[in-house]
């Protein structure tokens, strides 16, 4: 069990302000601060500091954050298992758009076979919004299609996946199109900010000296199915996983648009806290989804 002190400096942490974390412990703020204080006595080092009126945490306190939240992290999860009085597991994970609508519902059989009393609960969010949580300890892990900073967490490739550009069959081209740069005069469909799939296509654009206000027209949408619909009724053209277009490819209801310069091959990963216990059992998840 970590020391109680430990939840005071993790809800000041959350709130960046003691009086809402003495709220939120429903103790009072001469209390978080005291919790504070035997902390940075113990560790002889300051966790906060303040830069103005706004609370900042010292070099030393992310370091303390990033250690004792993944402690706390795996200690709720083995209290968890400590009281289950049947064989049971809980798994809270989640997985960006494409992984968690076009991948995963096909695993989960596989996983229920070698976990025939789990629950599952399955967050599909963007890959922003799923590091967010994993960081809160909402969650295990998470599949991500996206980019995201490796040296904060610990992962696995979970698998390698085709990214293209594609249009309706019938798309009335302005031109021939052999580059990214040939796309500028046409509609393009893009996925929202904070999006795995969006954050790879500026990538791209990135490496041809380009970004997102250069075209003509972009229409933003947060919805895979929605943007397949405006695809194939000409509204515009996208970048999208081959693993989210199979059907509509086979069918002829969409065509590839090659592109020369558009990075095809990308890696999914399954990530996690860095440094939990639960590591190996992580690891052991994404083989046995794969």
């Amino acid at each position: 069990m970590l020391d109680f002190r430990i939840d005071t400096f993790l809800s000041v942490v959350k709130w960046m302000n003691f009086t809402k974390a003495a709220e939120e412990l429903c103790i009072t703020q001469p209390a978080v601060s005291q919790h504070i204080k035997y902390l940075e006595t113990a560790y002889q080092t300051k966790f906060f500091s303040y830069e103005g009126k706004k609370l900042r945490l010292t070099k030393a306190g992310q370091v303390f954050y990033e250690t004792v939240s993944v402690m706390q992290q795996d200690a709720q999860r083995l209290k968890e298992m400590m009281h289950q009085t049947q064989p049971t597991t809980h798994l809270k994970f989640g997985a960006t758009l494409t992984i968690g609508e076009y991948i995963l519902p096909k695993k989960i059989e596989q996983l229920l076979k070698n976990y025939p009393n789990a629950k599952i609960t399955m967050l599909v969010e963007n890959t922003t919004m799923l590091l967010e949580k994993l960081t809160q300890g909402a969650l295990d892990f998470v599949v991500l299609e996206g980019n995201f900073p490796k040296q904060e967490y610990d992962y696995t490739k979970y698998s390698q996946e085709k990214y293209i550009c594609v249009a309706s069959a019938n798309y009335p081209f302005q031109r021939p199109i052999q580059k990214i740069e040939d796309l500028i005069v046409e509609p393009l469909i893009v996925r929202e900010k904070g999006s795995g799939t969006r954050d790879i296509f500026e990538r791209n654009l990135a490496n041809d000296n380009l970004q997102l206000k250069d075209f003509k027209q972009v229409l933003e949408v947060g919805n895979i199915q929605a943007i397949k619909q405006l695809v194939q009724q000409q509204v515009g053209l996208t970048t999208i996983y081959e693993v989210a277009v199979r059907e509509e490819l086979a069918s002829g209801n969409m065509q590839v648009v090659p592109l020369s310069d558009l990075k095809e091959m990308h890696d999914f990963y399954l990530v996690w806290r860095k440094n939990s216990v639960f590591s190996a059992d992580y690891r052991k998840l994404a083989e046995m989804i794969c």
